[in-house]
């Protein structure tokens, strides 16, 4: 038997993307995005609505990053998703977050969040609310990389939204191989 819970916009795992944004002034803007993803290869979509400041931002400056929320700076996070900044121009510094300028794009990289897409914008559309941008970069702090150089989840324990209970959560377990269990149903 199943449930019906009508139309939602539910999708799991969902996750924490912080946005970030320079404004005309050059005061960086931090902005939580929970319904963002891969569009394309090396593109990202993400959803802003039109009357935030990271959309005009984002137009006026041509490029944005996405971090991913992690662990250790839920709180954080949720704040840059509560506060506007159109009534709190410095949300970003009363986060705490430290930042500094990306080498790749016109950019905030916020220094706490481990691991950043620096992204030039391609398109935003008003009417849809969405965001594409190219991703040029991807960088990770070294703190989060495994023996490999690789990025570790359980080193950097990205957050993940809960949109049914409201709560921020982190990935657990590994329970297979992508790409390579399936071939046991092949033959």
């Amino acid at each position: 038997m199943r449930k019906d819970f009508g139309a939602q916009s539910w999708m799991f795992p969902m996750p924490v993307l912080i946005v970030g944004t320079y404004d005309e002034a050059g005061v960086p803007d931090a902005m939580n995005a929970a319904w963002g993803g891969i569009h394309n290869t090396n593109q990202v979509a993400i959803c802003i609505d039109h009357h935030h400041k990271t959309a005009a931002n984002l137009l006026a400056s041509g490029a944005f990053t996405v971090s991913f929320g992690d662990a250790e700076h839920v709180l954080e996070s949720d704040f840059v998703g509560i506060v506007s900044a159109n009534q709190v121009p410095d949300k970003v510094s009363r986060a705490g977050f430290r930042v500094r300028r990306s080498e790749k794009v016109n950019a905030p990289v916020f220094e706490d969040l481990p691991v950043v897409l620096e992204c030039r914008l391609v398109a935003y559309s008003p009417e849809t609310e969405c965001a594409i941008g190219d991703i040029v970069n991807v960088s990770a702090d070294e703190r989060v990389l495994d023996e490999n150089g690789q990025i570790s989840l359980e080193k950097f324990a990205p957050l993940c939204f809960d949109p049914v209970s409201h709560t921020y959560r982190r990935p657990g377990e590994v329970v297979g191989r992508a790409f390579c269990d399936g071939k046991k149903l092949k033959d």
